[in-house]
């Protein structure tokens, strides 16, 4: 499967100048949500990221995802796994796990995003579900951006990345792109002005 060939052809891999979640500046930009419209795609990401979940013998009770991005990305990942979805969501800026969503203790629990940069929020998310008693047994995405090493890649984990070493990171491939401070962009000396097309500020 060509993850990047289904990315372009969605139109959600942008190239511009634009500014990211973390503050830092790109030339490139995934737009997952433009891919999970189509939920034939969808299930077919899912599908294929469920697959090198259930070949590890990783034991899954539980599919989390952060709101907003990883919504729909975690609702298809636990149907192709057959286990439970719920997501976690910002409430007066800090994660949270509301409307009526319980974890057992010792609920096996799978973090799963649309993409993962550093698995900032990512974690923020499982921290929450460790309060609560689950389990965290591994994290999964659509698509990494190259700062944190997942099963089966040649990337290595960049110092910025979030994620623990102790357990498993699925996803389908690697998408490195240089990022720049904003206070260093060759962009923002070129003249161009960074847009911001994610979630988050629109």
């Amino acid at each position: 499967m060509n993850i990047k060939q289904i990315y372009m052809d969605a139109n959600a891999l942008l190239e511009g100048h634009f500014k990211l979640s973390s503050g830092n500046h790109s030339q490139f930009y995934l737009q997952s949500a433009k891919v999970l419209e189509d939920p034939k795609t969808a299930k077919l990401l899912a599908d294929a990221l469920a697959l090198q979940i259930k070949e590890s013998g990783l034991e899954v009770d539980t599919v989390c995802a952060p709101a907003l991005g990883g919504l729909i990305a975690g609702f298809a990942l636990a149907q192709a796994l057959d286990v439970r979805s719920i997501f976690a969501e910002r409430v007066n800026g800090e994660m949270s796990i509301r409307r009526g969503f319980e974890i057992k203790k010792g609920e096996k629990v799978l973090m799963c995003e649309d993409i993962i940069t550093t698995g900032g929020s990512a974690m923020e998310a499982a921290t929450v579900v460790k309060s609560l008693g689950g389990e965290i047994v591994g994290v999964a995405a659509l698509a990494n951006r190259g700062f944190c090493k997942r099963e089966n890649s040649s990337v290595e984990t960049k110092a910025n990345c979030k994620l623990p070493q102790d357990i498993p990171f699925f996803a389908l491939d690697d998408f490195t792109f240089e990022i720049y401070a904003a206070e260093v962009c060759p962009l923002c000396k070129d003249g161009s002005k960074a847009i911001k097309p994610g979630s988050r500020g629109n």
